[in-house]
């Protein structure tokens, strides 16, 4: 069974204003990765993302990856305890 991990995940770059949490949104919903995205007030956009491992790494490739306004820098992500959510949502 793939094991389920929870992931603190930092999106760095030109991630405002270009649709990169709907983009975030979109892909953690097709994958079944459940958690939420938000902006940050430095302009980095956070993401805490739970799922199967095997999710959560093709989750992780398609945020360096990002919506095609954006422009992503690096994206950094650490292992944390598992919430248990229930569904993906954008938090404002």
């Amino acid at each position: 069974m793939d094991k389920l991990l929870n992931f603190h995940i930092t999106i760095h770059g030109r991630v405002q204003g270009v649709g990169y949490r709907a983009f975030a949104l979109k892909t953690a919903r097709s994958l079944g990765i459940v958690g939420y995205v938000k902006n940050e007030a430095n302009g980095t956009v956070f993401i805490e993302a739970e799922g199967g491992q095997i999710a959560l790494q093709k989750f992780i490739a398609t945020c360096k990856i990002g919506p095609g306004w954006g422009f992503v820098e690096r994206v950094t992500y650490t292992e944390y305890p598992l919430r248990r959510f229930s569904g993906f949502n954008i938090k404002y």
